[in-house]
C-alpha cells in the first residue's frame, strides 16, 4: 500500500469514519519526554508544561480511540524520576491527576495505575487510585499509567507472585509469568513512541515491548500533535514485522 493511501486511511480513522485496518497496533506505549526542555524553551513554568502534557494524554487516547487502538500505556513518572525535587514530583502528580480526571469523565477508558504507588506521597497515591477505581466498569479501552514505574521491578514482582502460587511447578512458562505482570490480560506492546529525541527505554516495559517497533520523534511531549501521531502510525504501518522469520 503506498504511503499516501495509508495516510488517507489514518486520516479517516482519526475522524471516526473508517474502522481500524488490519495491522493497526493493538497496544501502544508512549514515553512522555521533553516537558522540562519545552518549559525552558518557551519560558513557562514546569507546572504549566506538565499541565499541557497532561492535556496531550487526553488527546492521545482520543486519537487512539478513533484509530481503533484499544490499549495504551503512558510512562508518566519513572521510579528514577523520584530523585527529583519534591516540588517537581508534586507538580507531575498534580498534572497526572488533572489529566486522568478529564479522561475518566468520558467513561470510555479503564484507567489503571501501574508502578510502586507506595513510593509517592500518600495523598497523591490515594487520589490517583480513586480516579482509577471510578473507571472499572465497561469501557472502550484500557489506559495504563506508569507512576513510579520500573520495568525490572515489574518483572521481579511477577516472579515473586508466581513463586507464591501453591500450584507453581518446576516448569515455568512465559504465560505463567505474564499473568502477574502489571499488564496481565493485555496484548504485548506493538509500538513504542518516545518524544523529545532520546533513544532509550529508561526502564519502560522491557518484557511487554520485547517485539515492539520503536519510534523516536524530536517533538517534545507538550507539542505532540495529531499530525505527529499520524506520522508515527504511518511509520509503523510501513514496517515489515517478521518476528524472526
Amino acid at each position: 500500500m503506498p504511503p499516501s493511501a495509508k495516510s488517507s486511511i489514518l486520516s479517516a480513522q482519526l475522524h471516526g469514519s473508517t474502522p481500524a485496518q488490519q495491522g493497526t497496533p493493538r497496544h501502544i506505549g508512549v514515553i512522555l519526554d521533553g516537558n522540562r526542555r519545552w518549559a525552558r524553551h518557551h519560558g513557562v513554568t514546569l507546572a504549566e508544561a506538565y499541565a499541557r502534557g497532561a492535556a496531550r494524554v487526553r488527546d492521545l487516547v482520543t486519537w487512539c480511540e478513533s484509530s481503533g487502538i484499544p490499549a495504551v500505556t503512558v510512562f508518566a513518572l519513572s521510579r528514577d524520576n523520584l530523585y527529583r525535587a519534591n516540588e517537581a514530583i508534586g507538580q507531575i502528580l498534580c498534572a497526572v491527576a488533572m489529566g486522568l480526571e478529564s479522561i475518566a469523565e468520558t467513561g470510555k477508558w479503564h484507567i489503571r495505575i501501574i508502578g510502586e504507588l507506595d513510593l509517592v506521597p500518600a495523598a497523591a497515591a490515594a487520589q490517583l487510585a480513586s480516579i482509577a477505581d471510578r473507571t472499572t466498569g465497561e469501557s472502550w479501552g484500557t489506559l495504563n499509567v506508569g507512576v513510579a514505574y520500573d520495568g525490572r521491578t515489574d518483572i521481579v514482582n511477577a516472579v515473586r507472585s508466581l513463586m507464591q502460587e501453591d500450584s507453581a511447578g518446576d516448569l515455568v512458562t512465559e504465560n505463567d509469568l505474564e499473568r502477574y505482570l502489571s499488564t496481565a490480560g493485555q496484548p504485548d506492546i506493538d509500538l513504542v513512541i518516545r518524544t523529545s529525541g532520546e533513544c532509550r527505554l529508561s526502564g519502560f516495559m522491557p518484557w511487554q515491548a520485547a517485539y515492539a517497533e520503536y519510534y523516536v520523534t524530536q517533538t517534545a511531549w507538550p507539542e505532540f500533535t495529531v499530525e505527529a501521531f499520524t506520522d508515527a502510525l504511518n511509520w509503523f504501518l510501513a514496517r515489515e514485522r517478521r518476528f524472526g522469520h
